[in-house]
């Protein structure tokens, strides 16, 4: 029999979650404890991502990372490393590397990989031209019978020319593309499809009831667990710079900056200043070295930055 709780896949976003929780309780009234177990009842992986956490809280990596950050100097300083918990906790998961690219059945899956920071350029049997952007996992199969190409994780774009015969289908999440004669990004994300087309047309399809539409040069789409989101415009400067090697930001929350830097660095970026969440940043970076960027704001920012092996604090 088939357990229909058993827990999925641990995310990254749940282990966040968890190490807050283990802070959290450090110093819990009953009401942040009873709002602690609802979280663990609302999602079966949440226990996981909990024990998970605990395994890091008192592993030795912990212990060595707490030294690095106090001042030798001040003995008194290992008494006050209770307010780096969250980043000492969530470097040491790096360290234990709980966070690497290690999904094994999508690695079975796809024909080709990239690590953080990787970008990898492929041409398909028919022609047809992609660009593989960091941490991404993708395989085609192109034969007289069909012409198909899965992006199973991360981000491509495609220079598809016009279709001899079958059009070639990408599949990617909830959603399925028909393209001959266009050029188009696809971001698969938790489980959310962005498309982006940059020149010809696209007929999208979802990959589950008949929901269907056809996009055009400078549309943009956002396909999700609860189906087609509105036709938006492509901002090709800036939505496109990736594939030019660049990263553009507008007026853009470093929340959401900081979140778009961790994808191409291969340890781990922590804000443990969440007063620093809501400010903007605007902003034209190079996207192969994360690290200057973020060296970068924490000078425009007025913030602290600490250096550590795979691991990158703000506060």
């Amino acid at each position: 029999m088939t357990d229909s709780h058993s827990p999925g896949p641990v995310t990254d976003s749940a282990l966040d979650q968890a190490l807050n929780w283990l802070i959290a309780l450090e110093t819990a009234d009953a009401q942040q404890r009873a709002r602690f177990q609802d979280w663990l009842a609302a999602d079966p992986a949440h226990g996981e991502a909990f024990a998970k956490a605990e395994a890091v809280w008192h592993s030795q990596p912990i212990l060595e990372a707490a030294l690095a950050l106090a001042t030798p100097e001040k003995p008194s300083a290992l008494r006050r490393l209770r307010a780096h918990w969250l980043p000492l906790a969530t470097a040491a998961v790096v360290l234990l590397g709980l966070f690497n690219f290690s999904d094994v059945p999508l690695r079975l899956k796809a024909d080709h990989l990239t690590v953080a920071g990787e970008r990898q350029r492929l041409e398909l049997g028919d022609g047809s031209k992609v660009l593989l952007n960091t941490r991404s996992a993708f395989s085609s199969g192109l034969d007289d019978r069909q012409r198909v190409a899965r992006l199973y994780e991360g981000e491509a774009f495609f220079e598809v020319p016009t279709a001899k015969g079958l059009p070639l289908e990408v599949e990617a999440g909830p959603v399925r593309m028909s393209a001959s004669s266009t050029a188009f990004a696809v971001r698969y994300l938790d489980g959310v499809a962005q498309i982006q087309v940059e020149r010809g047309a696209l007929n999208v399809q979802a990959t589950r009831g008949n929901s269907h539409i056809s996009l055009n040069a400078g549309d943009s789409l956002r396909v999700g667990p609860e189906g087609f989101g509105h036709r938006e415009k492509v901002d090709q400067n800036k939505d496109l710079a990736w594939i030019q090697g660049r990263l553009i930001f507008d007026n853009c929350p470093l929340k959401e900056v900081l979140a778009e830097l961790r994808r191409y660095y291969p340890g781990w970026i922590v804000n443990a200043n969440t007063q620093l969440d809501q400010v903007t940043v605007t902003g034209n970076y190079r996207l192969d070295n994360p690290i200057d960027v973020v060296r970068s704001l924490a000078h425009i920012t007025s913030a602290q930055l600490h250096e550590l092996p795979a691991v990158v604090i703000l506060n």
